[in-house]
């Protein structure tokens, strides 16, 4: 795909931004050797995406409660019971989570020429934690707890086109995701480009695998921000 200059790039945030699997392991880890239990960090990414997509699909909850619910989900399936600060840990450990070594610069090369805008399922104040590490100031912030839902459902990019004034045609959206924001810009008509943080490992990660075919696909941020004909600032 010729990236053509869009008026707005929206960003999934945890995941294309922020490392999250960085920051599930950092977390997740102490819990489980606590309980004994040692699985390879590939089967503890695994395990994540589908409790948390199931969680998800199965109603909308804040999302500190998606989380103590990966914890529960972890427990049952591997057969201890976490305590009640157990279950609040993963959730507490969001503000933690780092982002990615080309995110801030990326960024703010983007930002220089274009509105930038989030689309996350996350809850208001996790982001706002999170928002502090990303080192630029977005135009939109458009999070599940403000839609009353979860990617991949269509709402949150209605939402967020509704209030960026623009729809598909004005945006390039820009995700990790295939399952929970690739496959759904498809279906919006919303150009998009794939961010294959993984693409060095095998399977989805913390995601639900999906077989959606992205408009472009680039390693990071800054192989996109030189294709955009974008400087470091």
């Amino acid at each position: 795909m010729k990236v053509e200059p869009p008026r707005v790039l929206t960003f999934d945030c945890y995941g294309t931004l922020i490392d999250w699997e960085a920051g599930i392991l950092m977390a997740m880890r102490p819990i489980l050797e606590e309980h004994g239990k040692c699985p390879p960090d590939e089967e503890i990414l695994g395990l994540f995406g589908t409790l948390e997509a199931r969680i998800e699909s199965s109603g909308y909850r804040p999302y500190r409660e998606v989380l103590a619910g990966v914890v529960d989900g972890f427990g049952e399936t591997l057969g201890f019971e976490p305590s009640a600060g157990e279950r609040t840990a993963l959730a507490e450990s969001v503000e933690n989570w780092p982002p990615f070594a080309d995110t801030v610069v990326a960024l703010r090369a983007f930002g220089g020429k274009y509105r930038l805008a989030v689309i996350s399922n996350i809850d208001d104040d996790l982001f706002q934690a999170s928002s502090a590490r990303l080192g630029v100031e977005f135009d939109e912030v458009v999070t599940a707890e403000q839609v009353g839902c979860y990617k991949p459902s269509l709402k949150n990019f209605q939402v967020a086109f509704e209030r960026l004034g623009h729809g598909p045609d004005g945006i390039l959206h820009v995700a990790q995701s295939l399952y929970h924001d690739i496959a759904p810009a498809r279906a919006l008509g919303l150009r998009n480009v794939w961010v294959n943080r993984r693409a060095e490992k095998k399977g989805p990660g913390a995601t639900s695998g999906a077989t959606a075919k992205p408009d472009l696909e680039v390693p990071d941020l800054m192989a996109l921000s030189s294709l955009m004909g974008l400087d470091s600032p």
